[in-house]
């Protein structure tokens, strides 16, 4: 039933004008900020983390707001899985950095292209895999018929998904090796094996390993995208921006390091548009769970 009615949402805003599909997301979001649940409290939570320094009533407003943009985000899935190509294309209004995604691919070692949980990371999959082969490293979904629907979605102008496991990890260095494109969401928690405690706005988070691994075997070029949401439904601009050296350090937490804070460049863009309800703190260093 979840799956059926998740399909016909998206079938649903498929149908609707961008502007119209923003409003309606925003009314999503500003029903789950009312209602003060769990991705509310989920929010504060990260958000206390994250700007000790702000007050109770800052972080409050941008909890609201980061959750208008993350309903925005749900319902985008309809256009972005559905809508043409030369449709999708009319979407991207500017790009800033292809100077630095340029330089990278002529190095001619691939690319690791790092889209954070932050807007339309699912248009920021489309402008890449349109333009480079590009593999895709994903988390299948527990529901067999919606992750039919994702990966069709995502693979339908040529990308390649591969899940996270051991398979999945040596197509990414085959992917690399042919001198192509591999996509990543870089604060995504890893398992419990397979990350290093890095600050993250000053607090420890479990960081994937995964990305500087990759990276370190042939000193491939890093670049973090975002697809940065404008007002009123006008599109969306995208900005790339390039990793610093430290992401191929010995160190495993030292590379984690730059990777948190790359990312936090990319918060710096918009930082209402991250999805801050993700429970991005949970694991605590020295084993145990934070609570959310």
């Amino acid at each position: 039933m979840r799956e059926l009615l998740l399909r016909g949402l998206l079938r649903f805003a498929a149908l609707l004008p961008l502007p119209v599909i923003h409003w309606l997301g925003a009314g999503f979001g500003r029903f789950a900020a009312a209602r003060r649940g769990r991705l509310w409290r989920n929010s504060l939570t990260n958000l206390a983390l994250c700007y000790p320094d702000r007050d109770s009533r800052w972080r409050h407003q941008l909890a609201r707001r980061s959750l208008i943009e993350t309903g925005k985000s749900l319902l985008e899935c309809g256009p972005f899985w559905y809508w043409p190509r030369a449709r999708l294309e009319r979407l991207v209004r500017a790009v800033h950095g292809q100077a630095l995604v340029d330089a990278a691919l002529a190095e001619g070692r691939g690319m690791l292209l790092a889209a954070p949980h932050m807007s339309a990371w699912e248009l920021a999959n489309f402008y890449g895999c349109t333009r480079w082969p590009m593999t895709i490293l994903y988390k299948p979904s527990r529901l067999a018929g919606l992750d039919e629907l994702i990966r069709g979605a995502r693979e339908r102008f040529g990308a390649r998904l591969v899940p996270t496991d051991s398979a999945g990890v040596r197509a990414l260095y085959k992917a690399l090796e042919r001198g192509e494109v591999v996509g990543m969401l870089p604060d995504q928690e890893p398992g419990e094996t397979s990350g290093v405690f890095a600050d993250f706005f000053g607090t420890p988070a479990s960081t994937m390993v995964l990305l500087n691994k990759l990276a370190r075997k042939h000193r491939v070029p890093v670049i973090f995208a975002v697809m940065r949401r404008l007002p009123r439904g006008a599109g969306f601009e995208l900005h790339f921006l390039r990793a610093g050296d430290r992401v191929y350090d010995a160190d495993p937490e030292v590379a984690a390091g730059e990777v948190n804070a790359c990312v936090e460049r990319c918060i710096a863009l918009a930082p209402e548009q991250y999805m801050w309800n993700y429970k991005r703190f949970r694991r605590l260093p020295g084993g145990g769970r934070r609570r959310y």
